[in-house]
């Protein structure tokens, strides 16, 4: 909030689990919906990704006229490698992307019923950038080996790219659609962390796949396509890759 401030930004603080704190949400033209999971939360992630989104939908009935809510790729459930779009089946594997879904349902169902603002949702891929590496920097270089399949696909999106995805979304007047935020090529896992390991000075990256990652499906995940983004609203990556986002994502935190 102090930061927002500073930037001539006026913070209104409140907790989306707890109806009565967001009653002096004022009027506005756009709603940005993006409240993640805090893993030490007291709250269940379903009360986070479903309740807080009902509370604020009850709250901002008819009081917006767009709203842009932040989703996941984790809502596609296919494993064999295919490559997927918004027309792909959802039939999440992971708790994450089953919430997330249920989420989307509310939010489509609230603005289809209300009918007097624009709904977009954008399923971001697995977001990286600045100060977002730390962890995995220290497990590469102690020589942890990372749980999981090294051959699976990664689907990723530079954090500034994402800003600029939600920014495409509301100058150009984006209809009520769904869209994946995803950079132009998706990448194996290994070859991720191979990169990674030689920007920071880390040795080669080891897997252990006796063991499934947290995250994804387990076996090759999916790849996902970011036509459909790209075309209607004419939004193209910064950082089309790792190739280019890896090292534009290091900073001095990070040695």
């Amino acid at each position: 909030a102090a930061t927002f401030r500073q930037m001539g930004i006026q913070p209104l603080i409140g907790d989306v689990c707890e109806p009565a704190s967001l009653k002096a949400l004022p009027e506005v033209d756009t709603v940005l919906y993006s409240v993640g999971f805090d893993r030490t939360s007291v709250k269940s992630h379903e009360d986070i990704t479903c309740g807080g989104l009902r509370n604020t939908l009850s709250v901002m009935a008819g009081r917006c006229q767009r709203f842009t809510y932040v989703s996941s790729t984790g809502v596609y459930g296919q494993s064999s490698g295919e490559w997927v779009d918004e027309n792909s089946d959802c039939s999440p594997t992971q708790p994450g992307g089953q919430l997330n879904l249920i989420a989307e349902g509310l939010a489509r169902d609230h603005f289809s019923a209300d009918g007097t603002a624009i709904m977009n949702i954008l399923r971001l891929a697995g977001i990286y950038g600045p100060g977002r590496l730390l962890s995995r920097i220290e497990t590469l270089r102690a020589g942890v080996p990372l749980i999981g399949r090294g051959d699976s696909w990664l689907n990723l999106i530079h954090v500034g790219d994402a800003v600029t995805a939600v920014e495409a979304c509301v100058n150009q007047h984006a209809p009520s659609e769904t869209y994946n935020v995803v950079d132009d090529q998706p990448i194996e896992r290994r070859v991720y962390f191979e990169w990674l390991a030689k920007l920071v000075g880390a040795p080669p990256p080891t897997f252990d796949t006796s063991q499934a990652s947290a995250r994804g499906s387990g076996g090759l995940n999916k790849r996902c396509a970011n036509r459909k983004i790209s075309r209607d609203l004419g939004w193209k990556p910064t950082y089309s890759s790792i190739v280019t986002g890896l090292p534009a994502s290091i900073d001095d935190t990070e040695f």
